[in-house]
């Protein structure tokens, strides 16, 4: 009896108790029961009156008894100060009582027209088109996005201005002015939006495979590089010839390539530091504050295709990377393997509420292969950020260049082959559409959720540029000839993938960041919990993640040029589809526990088939969210002063 006693779980409110909830994203509290209690997510599933349920963390909760009405009526125990002294301010939704006093009749027209403005303020709260009745993933109907929705807190601050120098013309004794100063702090702190959460707590739940599988994975992500790059350099690089043969561990190292690839990193750190581009507010982290992001991409991509060009010109041969690929890619792996080492034990010493909440689970293994920091910066330079599109998107193209002029030199040809032309155009609009949208990937998970470690570090600088230009480097050695008519048929293909990538991205992005804006007006959400919306119209209607499905189009196109001799060029297809699976696993499990019942409400609405997780390339993303939104009011329960209880 007295083991089950200590082995409940840690509530602090029972089934069926009668509390005070807090709408989701507003700072209104209404009585609730609560029903249920969930031990994993540790969420507490309370009723509204109306019938509405919305699954509350337990800081969202308080007891009745810290709650109370405001009093209407002077707090001053004098008889006489009530009846000669001016009446105390009152909120504008308390009504007037007693008998009117003789020097109050401008103040309680001053009171008439406070109330007159903070009815209007309520109105405007409900959106023209919302219907929606059931909260948290059980709407009658989905809300739209318009923008007369505005967040409660702003409407009535003014109000508390008013009502805040209309009381300092009160007569009250000194208690009476300290008591109602404390409650007016009180008041300012439950006006604003709580966005600081709890520090980054313990990771509870392992992904991949737990330590053991981390462990194995730090291994046998860069054994797949180097077996396929070896693979390619095969005369016949079938499976049935595996394993190919082993080069001399000596021939993989070269102090000289070594040398060329840290000067390729550091010239591409100093482009992103120089004072070009716009800077941009990056998501608020749990701790509330929103880190600032230089916006350079696109230019220090043309610059980089000025120093090759210049080197060009002054007849450098850039077919060099073909020649030292595998040392290369050796390099790449030391120098993340390094780097990756360097961002652990800078990690041990960051505060909390700077790790990653996937990566502090206390295992060193699990945490160094995920990133235990989130954002680990020198300055104002951001690792994280820089790795995630510089050195290895960029580097991509430039060794797509390089394995056309090699295909060139290799087969004394006059012009690269029809082939590699589409492979080099199709992949460098992909990379420059990514430099161009730099901005966008700030709502990666990759950004605001996921640790820098050796997992993002070795995918970066590794298997972006290495494994991404596969099919480049597979055409030097495996020319494949193709017409024309075939030629035209991949190019649309690509072009209808690109499209459907773009426009979905773009309509996400837009949505995350102002979903208040006019142009986005005819997108339907579902709200949740969370304060966020799931969107289900527009392109997240008529596929449930289009972005996806353009990716998987056009990593399609990118292999056909190869022909169909060979698995090889068709690795990225079936890695990239292998990889959803898992991301639909994982991101389910996540997203469900986040968003309760408006994400089975979502997976109801939204077409069932292609159930892909949204994100990039080479980051794992979130579905699309947006920004918080304001509670459609269903109901207008009184609004209550919170006090110290």
């Amino acid at each position: 009896m007295l083991d089950s006693f200590w082995k409940m779980p840690n509530r602090r409110f029972a089934d069926g108790e009668v509390v005070m909830g807090r709408w989701p994203g507003s700072v209104l509290y209404y009585e609730v029961q609560v029903t249920s209690y969930d031990d994993v997510s540790h969420l507490y599933t309370v009723k509204y009156k109306d019938g509405t349920e919305l699954a509350l963390k337990e800081s969202d909760i308080r007891s009745q008894s810290s709650f109370k009405h405001r009093k209407s009526q002077s707090s001053s125990s004098s008889p006489s100060r009530r009846s000669t002294s001016r009446s105390r301010s009152r909120s504008p939704g308390r009504p007037a009582k007693g008998r009117r006093r003789s020097s109050s009749q401008s103040r309680e027209h001053k009171d008439d027209k406070k109330k007159t403005i903070q009815e209007t303020n309520l109105a405007l709260l409900k959106p023209s088109e919302n219907n929606t009745r059931r909260y948290n993933g059980e709407p009658d109907s989905t809300e739209r996005n318009d923008t007369s929705c505005i967040i409660l807190e702003q409407k009535l601050k003014p109000d508390l201005e008013i009502e805040r120098v209309l009381e300092q013309y009160s007569l009250r004794s000194r208690e009476e002015e300290k008591k109602k100063e404390e409650i007016y702090s009180e008041k300012k702190i439950f006006e604003t939006i709580k966005t600081i959460e709890k520090a980054s707590s313990k990771t509870k739940e392992l992904e991949f495979g737990g330590r053991i599988g981390t462990f194995m994975l730090i291994f046998f992500l860069p054994a797949t590089v180097f077996y396929l790059l070896l693979m390619c350099k095969q005369d016949d690089p079938s499976l049935t010839n595996f394993p190919p043969p082993l080069p001399a561990l000596e021939s993989l190292w070269e102090a000289r390539v070594f040398g060329v690839f840290l000067l390729w990193f550091f010239l591409q750190a100093l482009f992103s530091l120089l004072p070009i581009g716009k800077v941009v507010e990056g998501l608020p982290l749990s701790n509330g504050r929103k880190l600032q992001y230089r916006i350079n991409g696109f230019y220090a991509f043309i610059l980089t295709a000025t120093a090759i060009g210049t080197l060009l010109y002054f007849q450098f041969e850039l077919h060099y990377l073909y020649d030292h690929f595998m040392q290369f890619a050796v390099s790449a792996a030391a120098f993340s393997m390094v780097l990756s080492i360097y961002l652990y034990i800078r990690s041990l010493k960051a505060p909390e509420e700077e790790l990653a909440p996937g990566g502090n689970s206390g295992y060193l293994v699990y945490d160094f292969f995920t990133g235990h920091e989130l954002n680990p910066r020198i300055g104002s330079f951001d690792l994280k950020y820089f790795c995630e599109l510089r050195p290895g998107l960029i580097g991509w193209v430039v060794i797509n260049l390089a394995m056309l002029l090699a295909e060139m030199k290799i087969h004394n040809q006059s012009m690269p082959s029809l082939s590699m032309i589409l492979v080099n155009s199709f992949q460098l609009l992909y990379v420059v559409d990514a430099l161009w949208n730099e901005e966008a990937i700030l709502t990666t998970m990759d950004i605001t959720h996921d640790g820098f470690g050796f997992m993002l570090a070795f995918g970066d600088l590794v298997w972006v540029p290495f494994v991404y230009s596969l099919q480049a480097f597979y055409l030097v050695g495996h020319p494949t000839v193709i017409s024309w008519p075939v030629a035209a048929a991949i190019t649309i293909l690509n072009c209808i993938g690109y499209y459907i990538f773009r426009s979905a991205n773009s309509q996400k992005n837009n949505f995350r960041r102002n979903p208040a804006d006019p142009k986005l007006a005819y997108l339907k959400f579902i709200p949740t919990a969370t304060g966020k919306g799931l969107l289900v119209t527009g392109w997240w209607g008529f596929v449930r993640h289009p972005n996806y499905l353009g990716d998987i189009i056009m990593a399609l196109a990118w292999s056909l040029p190869c022909g169909f001799n060979h698995i090889l060029p068709y690795f990225y297809v079936i890695y990239f589809i292998c990889l959803l699976i898992h991301r639909e696993a994982r991101d389910e499990h996540h997203c469900k526990q986040k968003y309760g019942l408006a994400w089975e409400r979502e997976a109801q609405v939204a077409p069932p088939a292609l159930r892909l997780q949204d994100g990039r390339r080479d980051g794992i993303g979130r579905r699309s969210e947006g920004a918080q939104l304001s509670p459609p009011i269903p109901f207008h329960p009184p609004i209550l002063e919170a006090v110290s209880a």
